[in-house]
């Protein structure tokens, strides 16, 4: 019998690759999206698929449906778009957090938390293993994401140890692939836009700072498999690729990939942006038997070609 999944944020980056994957697995999909940063284009080969339902909604309000399990991936996740309406993306991680925990707890779901590494902030352990509490400024411009991701971590423990609720919570790290928004302001998407376009690469700061990129099929793949497993394996637990780099070699690497002319330009770090960047997916290997194959080069082309395609 299928398992009937809604997924929370299903037409963006991440959620409609999950859509795609679990269709292929044989499931009942409800894919939830307000569209803010989400895009119909992503999951339009899905439509017609008649075990997939797209229902437009913003889960900072209530949803009620009967269903087994739940993916919370609902939040906009690039600094551009999170700042964009601060106050926003808070209530969309504590109360969307809310509402999808109450939904859990009405119909027994198993819930699945999109986490971050951003709930580390500008981390002085290095790399980051689960137990690193964290170095987060909590009145900063990127606070709203960060607090509000951390907010919505408390939630999901405080709702396992007082309802029993069944939750996976996973922090992930830097993601990239097919599908990203190209307006999202993250370094692959900038970097390969302007590549193509021979335009100036934009670094901030130096480009000493290091960022770990994980190729997006990879990622799913923890995703499924954390979903898997026993109720005693809750997380928090680390998803990404440890494969860490400057963003000067990003921009270098791409560069030499696109067959660019573009020339690297410095401006000015952000404020509270992170320094290093790398997860500790000890946890990972152990518990999912599971790391990431995609190779930085295979992958970054796998996303050029799709920028190709979109501009």
């Amino acid at each position: 019998m299928k398992k009937k999944i809604l997924i929370t944020g299903g037409a963006g980056f991440l959620g409609s690759h999950l859509c795609e994957k679990l269709l292929s697995n044989d499931e009942h999909i409800l894919c939830l999206d307000n569209l803010f940063t989400g895009d119909i284009e992503n999951i339009k080969h899905l439509l017609s698929n008649p075990y997939f339902e797209f229902i437009r909604h913003d889960i900072t309000f209530p949803f009620y449906a009967e269903v087994d399990e739940i993916y919370n991936l609902a939040c906009p996740a690039s600094p551009v778009h999170y700042q964009y309406d601060p106050v926003q993306t808070t209530k969309t991680s504590v109360h969307g957090a809310i509402n999808m925990l109450g939904l859990a707890k009405r119909t027994n779901a198993k819930i699945f938390q999109a986490s971050t590494s951003e709930v580390y902030g500008n981390p002085n352990q290095h790399p980051q293993k689960e137990d690193y509490w964290g170095n987060v400024n909590p009145i900063g411009i990127r606070s709203c994401y960060d607090e509000g991701k951390r907010c919505a971590e408390t939630l999901f423990f405080d709702y396992h140890r007082q309802h029993k609720l069944k939750i996976k919570v996973a922090r992930i790290f830097n993601t990239y692939g097919p599908r990203m928004h190209p307006n999202d302001g993250r370094v692959v998407s900038n970097f390969i836009i302007q590549a193509l376009q021979d335009r100036d690469i934009t670094i901030f700061g130096d480009g000493l700072q290091t960022r770990s990129f994980c190729y997006v099929d990879d990622l799913i793949a923890s995703f499924i498999k954390f979903m898997q497993t026993s109720e005693e394996l809750t997380g928090p637990i680390n998803l990404g690729n440890p494969f860490e780099m400057t963003i000067k070699e990003l921009a270098k690497l791409i560069i030499k990939l696109t067959q660019s002319k573009s020339k690297l330009i410095y401006q000015d770090l952000p404020q509270d942006d992170p320094i290093r960047r790398k997860p500790d997916i000890s946890l990972a290997k152990k518990e999912l038997e599971w790391s990431p194959i995609v190779g930085i080069e295979e992958g970054l082309l796998k996303t050029i070609d799709y920028f190709k395609e979109i501009i």
